[in-house]
């Protein structure tokens, strides 16, 4: 059985299809939503919750929501959160009306980043490089999670649909700091239906799945509100570059942080866990086994766009005529781009930050 998976600790999900089964996901097709984006045509997206409903809203160009926070813990961001922006935009280009929250009475409750701090770096960093990574400034609205007493006062609304008993089968433990910061979370994922009842959709890795979980509990709860729970969508982890299934921070060796030099990430790819074979005659004879392949990995979730070319790529290393140096100096090369346009982007929404559409709370 896999483990209690929550925002907060450690555990991780080998077993995609398990983990489908176990929490009752819905598995996620292609097919699903016109014109799939990378994430969704390579099975990084692999699940979610009442997807049929955000099709439909798509489809029929009816008003939904797509929602996701900034967690402003620090002063970087790893590739594993470009996945959740890119479904974001995505959904904004469909028709979603956007919303970002900047969790601070999270980061304050949890981890200990006081509001000053989560809202210098939110405004200095984490909300520009979500806007250089796909966001349209102009259809994305921003709030302090703080500043927004709907969503505080809701939040108390929340907590009495909720036992004790229940929150601990759900996060592991019911520790004061994630209660609060659990149920101040259902009223973010609400908040745009307080003024207009519709869908919402919420992009998020399968860590977040409980407070999706504990959202849609107290929706069912609350009768007379006739809130639509939300839905979700889910995608695989970008893997650590030494094969662990998660980047993480505390491996800086196997994580490539945002914004990062590219000198320093291209030491960090040659240095990567490879499916090339122990030497270059075996290598020719079998290929690669591309399971194994982190480079190839990086590629195909992140830095090629174009499914022809990834499939040459595949091709060409699975036979062997592409060896495992030469799948590591064109992932250089496609990471230097991909940083240094990066890098442009953040500094040019750094300068319009004040010109945002940030909802005012009288």
């Amino acid at each position: 059985m896999i483990k209690i998976i929550d925002p907060y600790g450690s555990g991780l999900v080998g077993d995609y299809t398990k983990a489908i089964k176990e929490f009752g996901l819905e598995v996620f097709t292609p097919d699903m939503f016109p014109e799939p984006n990378r994430a969704m045509r390579r099975g990084v997206v692999f699940a979610g919750r009442d997807l049929k409903i955000i099709a439909k809203c798509i489809k029929e160009k009816k008003p939904f929501y797509a929602l996701s926070g900034i967690m402003p813990t620090n002063e970087q961001i790893h590739l594993g959160n470009k996945i959740v922006v890119e479904n974001l935009a995505y959904f904004q280009k469909h028709g979603a009306k956007t919303f970002i929250l900047v969790a601070d009475l999270e980061a304050a409750a949890a981890r200990g980043v006081s509001l000053e701090e989560g809202r210098r770096r939110a405004l200095e960093f984490h909300i520009p490089a979500y806007l250089a990574l796909g966001l349209d400034p102009k259809k994305t609205t921003f709030y302090f999670q703080s500043e927004n007493k709907k969503v505080i006062h809701f939040a108390y609304e929340a907590a009495k649909k909720i036992t004790l008993n229940e929150f601990r089968a759900v996060y592991g433990n019911a520790e004061p700091g994630r209660i609060m910061s659990a149920v101040t979370q259902i009223g973010d994922v609400l908040y745009p239906q307080f003024e207009e009842r519709m869908p919402g959709i919420i992009p998020v890795g399968l860590d977040q799945d409980p407070h999706i979980r504990l959202a849609r509990d107290v929706v069912k709860r609350m009768k007379t509100k006739k809130f639509f729970a939300v839905s979700s969508i889910y995608h695989k982890y970008t893997p650590s570059l030494d094969g662990s299934i998660k980047m993480s921070k505390s491996k800086p060796e196997s994580c490539i942080s945002l914004p990062e030099d590219p000198v320093a990430v291209c030491n960090k790819i040659r240095k990567a866990l490879t499916g090339g074979r122990d030497t270059l005659e075996e290598h020719r004879r079998l290929g690669a086994v591309i399971e194994k392949d982190m480079v190839f990995e990086l590629l195909k979730q992140h830095l090629i766009e174009d499914d022809d070319e990834l499939n040459r790529i595949y091709e060409e290393y699975t036979t062997g005529r592409m060896t495992s140096g030469e799948i590591k100096q064109l992932a250089c090369e496609k990471m230097t781009n991909f940083m240094n346009d990066f890098t442009t982007k953040l500094e040019k929404y750094k300068k319009i930050v004040d010109k945002l559409n940030f909802i005012k709370f009288s």
